[in-house]
């Protein structure tokens, strides 16, 4: 690996962790600027199913965190990055979710347990989210695996 590429994945790790900082937080702006205009996710039925387009996911994510309580009332803490450089301006990323809740009163802050799967695009030189999606392994089990991303470069 060279140096480079070692500063790519760096920087590309630090998309994911501002997602869950600005979820976390309520700064649903600045989580939306993570995404590319045409981005889409993939959050599967339970949670809206495709939210296609920055717009939309903005606007999503503001009415989810709506219902979440306070500020950092839950943690989207995520571990175990797996960063793949594809080409020069497209990466995928696999991370595990430990969602947990923080309120006073919770007797078992364990929300749910899965793993982000992520398609980055490099955008007039800053690394940006193109697709993003969740398997679901805790309580419930939506599970699909590994993006196949040859097959998602044919859409």
């Amino acid at each position: 690996m060279t140096l480079e590429e070692l500063l790519e994945k760096e920087t590309i790790k630090e998309i994911r962790i501002k997602y869950s900082h600005y979820f976390d937080g309520k700064m649903v702006d600045d989580l939306a600027d993570l995404f590319c205009e045409d981005a889409v996710c993939e959050f599967g039925p339970d949670y809206g199913g495709d939210w296609v387009g920055k717009e939309a996911i903005r606007a999503n994510f503001a009415r989810y965190a709506e219902r979440e309580g306070p500020p950092f009332g839950v943690l989207h803490a995520v571990t175990n990055p797996l960063i793949t450089l594809i080409d020069a301006t497209t990466a995928s990323g696999r991370w595990y979710l430990h969602d947990l809740n923080t309120q006073e009163g919770v007797d078992n802050p364990l929300i749910l347990y899965g793993i982000y799967d992520d398609v980055y695009k490099k955008v007039f030189g800053k690394w940006l989210i193109q697709r993003t999606k969740i398997d679901f392994l805790w309580p419930k089990r939506q599970y699909t695996g590994f993006r196949n991303f040859a097959k998602e470069n044919a859409r």
